[in-house]
């Protein structure tokens, strides 16, 4: 209300002021209280955020277990390929080793020495060597050998 006019017109009281108002009736429809309903929305909205991001951790997690699973299995599979390729290589190693072995046996050099026209050594072919007393030879370790040993 105003109240100027009183203080410039007159010192009396305006018991009107005082006195119980009307009720007016209005169709006023009542809305709920704001904090009420923004409490009800933010619990919602909240759930639904964290639904969300709990299903967004979960969906990673899986995409992250099948691409680590799939890494696993290719690198699995390297493996394989390399131990077959080591086992083929060590086979083929033996081999070799055998046809090594096959051909420097004592049996095929003394085949090839008696074709390019060697013999057994036999008595024949020994030569004595006969020395006097006082003759020493010295062999080829540093010894002295006298013709008394």
């Amino acid at each position: 209300m105003n109240n100027i006019k009183y203080y410039n017109d007159s010192l009396a009281y305006d018991f009107s002021m005082f006195m119980p108002r009307e009720k007016k009736e209005d169709n006023i429809v009542k809305m709920p209280k704001a904090k009420k309903r923004t409490k009800a929305a933010a619990k919602s909205v909240s759930s639904t955020v964290s639904a969300l991001l709990v299903s967004a951790m979960l969906l990673g997690l899986l995409c992250g277990n099948i691409y680590f699973r799939l890494k696993t299995n290719e690198l699995n599979t390297k493996i394989n390929r390399t131990k077959t390729q080591i086992e083929a290589l060590k086979n083929e190693q033996t081999t070799l080793e055998v046809e090594i072995e096959r051909q420097l046996s004592y049996s095929n050099i003394e085949l090839e020495a008696t074709e390019m026209g060697m013999r057994k050594r036999d008595r024949s072919q020994i030569k004595y060597i006969r020395v006097n007393k006082n003759n020493t030879v010295e062999t080829n370790d540093g010894n002295t050998v006298n013709s008394n040993d």
